[in-house]
């Protein structure tokens, strides 16, 4: 069974050698994202996209993050990412073990079919994964994401139940833990969001976020939005799902959408079902639609 203390209350800091996607950390020292190998396993470096410049050095709140999926967004409507989405999502937790360790894989999965043990504390102590260190937590996956063998396995795999696959890195015990409609990310125009701001209605059934910092937001701004600044992602990123509601639209604009994706990916992430970063950020809004609008 699944402790309560391998799940973190925010997100998952889980480095998967199976991911095969990009953490865009969420920078202090620039509005542009800047990406990490999801790992440092040695052996698996080519399986990773590049790294960013050795010189980059941003201040990040990777503590908070899942492993989000470095995908464009698409204009003006909603996309799973993948486009394999299927329409669900999985909370998985595995142990991987090498290829000339079967026998210690099946003696794994008898502890914890017949011996009652818990895969994660397993996973703590066997695994070859660097989620050992989350208790072999992968966080949330979508199909896509994972690389086929063991995606197969996840998604044909009952709940709760402790199945085994093999892929190219080695053996694998994973257990589905829960799954969840797949959310979708989008993205808007400055001339889109406008129209929608005169819809009296709109910003009732819509949340407005905008990341950007108090002394930005006091150059340029939209009524309506909430202002959470990226800076004080520490304070405010455990409550966001309690703050917000995940059922509803939510936007989130920053100066020129860059921050904001970062932040709209993440939300996505926590579950947030409809999200749409608003292209170009306010810089595009004032351009394109309401020059009153001081540009910085």
């Amino acid at each position: 069974m699944l402790r309560a203390s391998h799940i973190p209350p925010v997100a998952t800091p889980a480095l998967s050698a199976l991911k095969i996607s990009l953490i865009p950390a969420l920078s202090l020292s620039s509005s542009l994202p800047h990406l990490y190998k999801l790992s440092t396993f040695a052996p698996l470096h080519n399986f990773l996209p590049k790294t960013a410049p050795p010189n980059s050095s941003p201040i990040s709140f990777k503590r908070f993050l899942p492993m989000l999926g470095h995908h464009p967004c698409p204009k003006a409507s909603f996309s799973s990412g993948s486009g394999t989405g299927g329409g669900r999502e999985l909370l998985v937790q595995h142990l991987l073990v090498k290829e000339d360790d079967l026998k210690l894989l099946l003696e794994l999965q008898q502890r914890i079919s017949g011996g009652g043990e818990d895969l994660s504390d397993l996973a703590v102590e066997y695994s070859l994964c660097p989620s050992k260190e989350e208790g072999g937590m992968l966080g949330w996956v979508r199909k896509g994401q994972m690389v086929p063998e063991f995606e197969e396995a996840a998604f044909s795999a009952p709940l709760n139940k402790v199945v085994r696959c093999k892929t190219k890195f080695g053996w694998h015990l994973l257990q589905v833990i829960s799954e969840r409609e797949e959310s979708l990310l989008g993205e808007i125009q400055a001339d889109e969001l406008h129209v929608k701001i005169q819809d009296p209605t709109f910003a009732k059934e819509a949340q407005l976020i905008d990341v950007r910092e108090p002394d930005e937001v006091a150059k340029a701004s939209l009524p309506g939005f909430e202002v959470l600044p990226l800076r004080q992602f520490g304070s405010w990123g455990p409550e966001v799902t309690t703050k917000f509601d995940p059922e509803k639209d939510t936007y989130v604009m920053c100066h020129h959408g860059m921050r904001s994706l970062q932040v709209a990916k993440w939300l996505q992430s926590q579950g947030f079902k409809r999200v749409f970063n608003v292209s170009g950020g306010i810089h595009a809004y004032a351009v394109r639609v309401d020059p009153s609008i001081p540009t910085y």
